[in-house]
C-alpha cells in the first residue's frame, strides 16, 4: 500500500506528533514530570534523591543541578528545562532547582489555560508581560543599602551565603559558611569582580566529622612525597612537566662497544649526566622538585643525595594550580632553572589525615592565589554532597562580588511578587490577563513546596503569608523550624538578587520555548553503537 500524506514525505520509521493534544500537552506533561522530581528537593528540608547514572555511579543528593545532569533526559521538551537549569548553574551556581521547578509550575498552569480554551500564543504574550513586570517588582524588593558591600567582611559574606548553603546542607550551614567565606576572602583579588571560582579547592578526606574540617592556605595533594624527605620549610620550588629522568635520545642510534672498559665508562657517563642535571637544579637554590610524570630511580637517588624533596603531580590541571600557588614557571625539560622560574613555598609537608597520606603545600603570605577547604566526613556520598554545598557557597560568593544586592529569602519575595502581579493582572484588558494571573499563582509553588517538604500545612501557611503581606509586612517569610510565618530580617535569611533574577528569567524563557512548539517531528534514530557524551575515566576538571 502506498503511504500518503505526511508519511509519503518523510522516511519510514519517523514519528510525527502535531496539534494541541499530541504535541503541546505531551510536552507539558514531560516537563511536569521532570519538575516533580526536582521539586521535592527544593529548600532546606528538601529530600535527597538517589540517582544511579549509566556508569553505575551512585549520587545521593538534593542538588537539582546534579540530579538533572545525571538523569539522561530523553524527551526533547524536558531537555529544554534541563538546559535552563544548566544555564542557571553555569551563570550563578545556585538556584537551578528554582528554575526547573518554577518552569514546571508555569507549564502546569499553562495547561489549565489551554484546557480552558486559550491559545498558546496568548499565554506566551501574557507570560512575557508578566516576567517583565516581575523583574520591575523584584527591583523594588531589594534590601536598601545592600548594593554596597565589603566583600572582605566575613559577616556580610556569611549572611548572603547562608541560604545557598543551607538549601544543600540544612543544619550544617553554621559550620560550613565560615569555612567557605574564609577560603573565598583569602583568594579574593584586588578587584573582586575577577574572583575565580577555581581558586577555592576542595579536598575530601574520609574519616572524622564535619567539625574536623579545616582551611589550608595553599594546596592539599592526595599523594605522598616520592623520596625520603617529607618536610621542608621556606623553600624554592622547581616544576618540571616531563618528569625527572634520563631523557632518551631523539634519534635511534647503535653503540658499538669493543672492550669492557668502554662498557664501564658508558654506564658511568649516563650516571654523571644525571648527577650533573640534578646538581644544577640544586645549585639554583631549589629545595623541592615537582615532576609531572615519572621520577627515575637514578634521578631519585641523586635527589636524595642533594637533599631535594620530590613531589609527583600527575594531573596537569593540578600542576597548573600548583604553579599558581607557588608562582613557579613549569619547565619542559630537566635543566638548570632560571632564578625567575622558581616558585616559593612556606612549607611542604606530608601529613597523615585519617589514614591517608597527603602533601600539604602552604603559602601563607605571598599572593594567596589558591586556598583549600579540607572536608572530613564519614562516607563518600556525604563528602560529595558537602562538596556541592561548598561549591554553591563559592559560586554565591562570585555572584555577590559582581552584584551584592539581596532580597528577602524564605519565600517572602515570592509571595510579594505573586500579590503584586495578581493586582497587575486585573488592570490588563485582553485575554492575556488570565495568563498573568496564572503566572502570579505559580509563585505560590515556592512557599507551598517549602512547607510541604517540612511537613507543614501548606494552605494555612500560604494564606497567612498573604494576610501578612497584604497588611504591608513585605519581609514576612516562612520560618521552617517553628513552622510559622515571621519577619525574616531578624532571622537574616537573604537570597541574592541575581540568583532570583536569572532563575525566573531562564524559567520563563524555557516555558515560552516549550509552549511555542506545536509539532514534533522525529526521524528514526541512527543505528550504530550508543554514543556516550563523555568517555569514562575523565578527570573531574
Amino acid at each position: 500500500m502506498q503511504p500518503y500524506g505526511i508519511q509519503s514525505m518523510l522516511k519510514e520509521g519517523h514519528k510525527h506528533l502535531s496539534g494541541l493534544d499530541e504535541a503541546v500537552l505531551k510536552n507539558i506533561d514531560a516537563c511536569k514530570q521532570l519538575s516533580t522530581i526536582t521539586r521535592t528537593s527544593l529548600g532546606p528540608n528538601g529530600m535527597n534523591k538517589m540517582v544511579i547514572n549509566h556508569l553505575d555511579k551512585l549520587f545521593v543528593t538534593n542538588d537539582a543541578a546534579t540530579i538533572v545532569n545525571e538523569l539522561e533526559v530523553q524527551h526533547p521538551a524536558a531537555k529544554i528545562l534541563v538546559l535552563a537549569g544548566k544555564a542557571q548553574q553555569e551563570e550563578i551556581g545556585d538556584g537551578a532547582n528554582l528554575t526547573v521547578s518554577f518552569a514546571g509550575e508555569l507549564l502546569q498552569n499553562a495547561e489549565e489555560l489551554i484546557r480552558m480554551g486559550l491559545h498558546p500564543s496568548e499565554i506566551i504574550i501574557g507570560y512575557n508581560k508578566a516576567i517583565n513586570k516581575t523583574i520591575e517588582l523584584l527591583d523594588e524588593l531589594v534590601e536598601a543599602g545592600s548594593e554596597n558591600m565589603n566583600v572582605k567582611d566575613t559577616n556580610e559574606v556569611i549572611s548572603r551565603m547562608k541560604s545557598a548553603v543551607a538549601s544543600k546542607q540544612f543544619g550544617l550551614e553554621d559550620v560550613l559558611c565560615p569555612l567557605v567565606a574564609e577560603a573565598c576572602i583569602q583568594v579574593c583579588p584586588k578587584n573582586p569582580a575577577n574572583f575565580n571560582v577555581d581558586n577555592v579547592r576542595v579536598a575530601k578526606l574520609l574519616g572524622g566529622g564535619l567539625h574536623n574540617s579545616t582551611i589550608v592556605r595553599g594546596m592539599v595533594l592526595k599523594s605522598d612525597a616520592v623520596g625520603s624527605i617529607k618536610r621542608i620549610e621556606k623553600a624554592k620550588v622547581a616544576v618540571f612537566v616531563q618528569g625527572v629522568d634520563t631523557s632518551a635520545t631523539e634519534t635511534k642510534g647503535t653503540v658499538l662497544i669493543h672492550s669492557a672498559e668502554q662498557l664501564e665508562n658508558y654506564a658511568k657517563t649516563e650516571e654523571a649526566k644525571v648527577e650533573e642535571l640534578i646538581k644544577s637544579v640544586a645549585d639554583s637554590g631549589a629545595k623541592v622538585i615537582v615532576s609531572g610524570a615519572a621520577v627515575g630511580e637514578m634521578a631519585l637517588h641523586f635527589c636524595e643525595r642533594y637533599k631535594l624533596m620530590v613531589l609527583k603531580i600527575s594531573s596537569k590541571f593540578e600542576l597548573r594550580r600548583f604553579c599558581r600557588t607557588t608562582g613557579a614557571v613549569a619547565l619542559l625539560k630537566l635543566s638548570q632553572p632560571n632564578p625567575d622560574d622558581l616558585g616559593h613555598v612556606d612549607s611542604v609537608s606530608v601529613e597523615e589525615i585519617g589514614g591517608v597520606r597527603v602533601t600539604v603545600v602552604r603559602n601563607e603570605d605571598g599572593g594567596n592565589s589558591v586556598s583549600t577547604v579540607v572536608l572530613r566526613g564519614s562516607t563518600d556520598s556525604i563528602l560529595d554532597d558537602l562538596e556541592r554545598a561548598v561549591d554553591d557557597g563559592v559560586n554565591t560568593y562570585k555572584a555577590m562580588c559582581r552584584d551584592s544586592r539581596i532580597v528577602p529569602g524564605a519565600a517572602a519575595t515570592e509571595i510579594e511578587l505573586a500579590r503584586k502581579l495578581k493586582e497587575f493582572s486585573f488592570k490588563e484588558m485582553g485575554l492575556d490577563q488570565y495568563a498573568i494571573a496564572k503566572f502570579a499563582e505559580s509563585f505560590e509553588m515556592v512557599p507551598k513546596t517549602l512547607a510541604e517538604n517540612a511537613g507543614l500545612n501548606a494552605m494555612e501557611i500560604i494564606s497567612s503569608l498573604y494576610a501578612e503581606h497584604a497588611s504591608g509586612n513585605v519581609k514576612v517569610g516562612l520560618n521552617l523550624e517553628k513552622g510559622a510565618c515571621e519577619d525574616i530580617s531578624g532571622l537574616s535569611i537573604w537570597d541574592l538578587y541575581v540568583t532570583k533574577f536569572f532563575a525566573l528569567k531562564y524559567a520563563a524563557d524555557a516555558v515560552c520555548t516549550v509552549l511555542r512548539v506545536d509539532q514534533i517531528i522525529m526521524s528514526k534514530p541512527a543505528g550504530g553503537p550508543g554514543r556516550r557524551e563523555q568517555p569514562a575515566g575523565m578527570d573531574e576538571d
